[in-house]
Formats: C-alpha cells, sequence, structure tokens
C-alpha cells in the first residue's frame, strides 16, 4: 500500500520508505487531533444549546483547546509540506532538468538575451 500512494511522483522518483512512514505518521497524528476536534465542537454546541452557566464558562477552555488544536494541524502540515519539499530536492540531485538543487543553485546556467 506505501508504494500506491507516492510511487511515480516527480518524473518517476520513488519516495523514500522512511520519507513515505513519516507522512504516515503525521497524517495519523493529524486524523486524531481532528477526531478530538470532532468532540470537541460537539461538547461547546450541546454546552452553548444548554445555556448553563458553569457550560458556557467551560467552553471558553473548549474553545481554547480547539484552537491549540488547529494550530498543531496547521503546524504538522507544515512540517509535512518542507519534509516533502526536502525530499523531492534530494531525490532530483542528480537531475539537470533545471531545479533548484539543495544548494540552492539552479541545475542550469541563464542564458543572457542579446
Amino acid at each position: 500500500m506505501e508504494g500506491d500512494i507516492f510511487s511515480g511522483i516527480g518524473n518517476g522518483t520513488q519516495v523514500d520508505g522512511q520519507v513515505l512512514q513519516t507522512f504516515q505518521e503525521s497524517f495519523v497524528q493529524v486524523q486524531n487531533i481532528l477526531d478530538q476536534n470532532r468532540l470537541l465542537i460537539n461538547e461547546i454546541n450541546q454546552n452553548h444549546e444548554s445555556r448553563i452557566p458553569d457550560n458556557l464558562t467551560r467552553n471558553v477552555g473548549l474553545i481554547r483547546e480547539l484552537n491549540n488544536n488547529i494550530r498543531r494541524v496547521v503546524d504538522l502540515y507544515a512540517d509535512l509540506s518542507t519534509s516533502f519539499s526536502k525530499s523531492m530536492e534530494a531525490s532530483s540531485e542528480g537531475d539537470s532538468s533545471g531545479t533548484i538543487k539543495s544548494n540552492g543553485k539552479s541545475g542550469q546556467k541563464r542564458i543572457r538575451s542579446g
């Protein structure tokens, strides 16, 4: 199953198994946080509908927890994006297609117009 997801990305480049494992672990973390957020949102809605002062006060903490979870998801996706970019850079280092290499320099020289 692992090879099915990312094999053939970037002109036939195979994605390293370690990178794939990291992605899978991150996606599992994201899914767990999103599942927790669904439960938090349900509880927040129930507390709001109850209009019981203690429940409404509890919502303040629940909303803070929800916001923190959203930040964690954003951070995980940012880390995934960075990891994916680095893995694609590393896998294309030998490629002479003019892509930006890990040292930040282009694979081809610039041609000046006359």
